[in-house]
């Protein structure tokens, strides 16, 4: 098993994603166009993960099911919309690989620098994610960067250099499959049913209320930093993605305390993982090592998960959490090795971020009122959604 098996998955991990959207001639607004456009978008995400396993196999990825996540998250309905996320998603992850590279050997067996960087980064990361115009780059480049630390932490002695480069040879497979898969629908069937453009992020010069929200986030991963130079703590290369990932709400939801919106996310994310994790299990032993159920049961998770990520409710991240645990446990970097064991690991790292990042907003939740101000207008970031 590869070093960092079962310690890249997550993140995304993030919000659902948008709905299908779309005309069909003359029925745009019949619940049987709806219908198809909802079965193409499904059916393409399919494609696209399965596309994403068979690249991340070719060009010799060491996490696969991370390849594979990475093919469902960045595809879009617009083409274009594609091609922009996938840069996105590289750039972010490059950018921070690169600062993982020049910080992480440098602070390694110092707690109180490791608290800090992550203070800062953290926060810094966290705020673009949620204001900034390019949102989507600067969550990557927290996420990757806190994997990267966490990942030396609980993993010393292993090169940072190796972590950096799967991760972004995961993420080059998985985009890889999405704009392949989005060329190709734009070249056939989305000709007869095009998908809108999703709306573009203005970002925001300043907003206090998002700045203190990214700095519970910074300052929960500081926390992490600090208990892990003395606890022993499960899950620990997730539980950052978990922090980022729930802490991503849009800044127009956080109002004086982000308890309540980040508290349903905590949720979702939980929901979904138990449920994924329950499909995929079954399936495993259904399966016994055979590839063939394996993909069929990926194929089922993902098309399922999608049919929650887009439905008309309002826990449409259980979703994407569903799809995540099941690629987990379904898609391994060789399907005889195919086990529940990166389901739990990625399961108690979600339980170990709550754990961390819970006292602080409920802290918070009681100091803010005493502190008061006002918070300024923003437009929200791009988030995944």
């Amino acid at each position: 098993m590869h070093p960092t098996r079962g310690r890249w998955h997550g993140t995304a991990d993030m919000a659902g994603g948008p709905k299908p959207e779309g005309n069909l001639p003359g029925t745009a607004s019949t619940e049987r166009s709806r219908l198809l456009l909802r079965r193409l978008d499904i059916g393409e995400h399919v494609l696209s993960v399965l596309l994403a396993i068979v690249i991340a196999h070719a060009i010799g990825a060491a996490n696969v099911n991370w390849a594979a996540f990475t093919g469902y998250m960045v595809l879009r309905g617009h083409f274009a919309d594609t091609l922009v996320r996938g840069m996105l998603r590289i750039t972010g992850t490059l950018a921070g690989g690169v600062a993982a590279l020049l910080i992480v050997p440098r602070v390694e067996g110092s707690w109180a620098w490791q608290a800090l960087i992550l203070l800062l980064i953290g926060t810094a990361t966290q705020y673009g994610a949620i204001v900034g115009r390019r949102a989507y780059a600067w969550l990557f480049v927290g996420l990757t960067f806190a994997m990267v630390q966490f990942d030396a932490v609980e993993q010393p002695g292993l090169a940072v250099p190796d972590f950096v480069r799967t991760r972004l040879l995961e993420t080059v497979a998985g985009t890889l499959a999405c704009v392949a898969v989005g060329l190709m629908g734009t070249l056939t069937l989305r000709r007869l049913w095009p998908a809108e453009r999703e709306p573009g992020s203005g970002g925001a010069r300043w907003h206090p209320g998002a700045a203190r929200h990214a700095a519970q986030s910074g300052m929960a991963l500081a926390i992490l930093a600090v208990l892990s130079a003395f606890v022993a703590l499960p899950g620990l290369a997730q539980a950052p993605v978990t922090i980022m990932a729930v802490m991503l709400v849009p800044a127009s939801a956080i109002g004086p305390s982000g308890l309540a919106p980040v508290s349903s996310r905590m949720g979702q994310r939980i929901a979904g993982c138990l449920a994924g994790a329950a499909l995929a299990g079954t399936v495993l032993l259904v399966a016994h090592g055979s590839a063939v159920l394996l993909i069929a049961g990926t194929v089922a998770g993902v098309a399922i998960g999608r049919m929650i990520e887009t439905g008309e409710h309002a826990r449409r991240y259980v979703g994407t959490q569903f799809v995540l645990a099941v690629l987990v446990i379904l898609v391994p970097d060789t399907y005889a090795d195919a086990q529940m064991e990166p389901g739990w690991h990625r399961l108690l790292g979600i339980l170990t971020g709550i754990a961390v990042l819970g006292p602080v907003l409920v802290a918070w939740h009681w100091i803010g009122p005493l502190v008061g101000g006002r918070q300024g207008p923003v437009r929200d970031g791009g988030h995944e959604r």
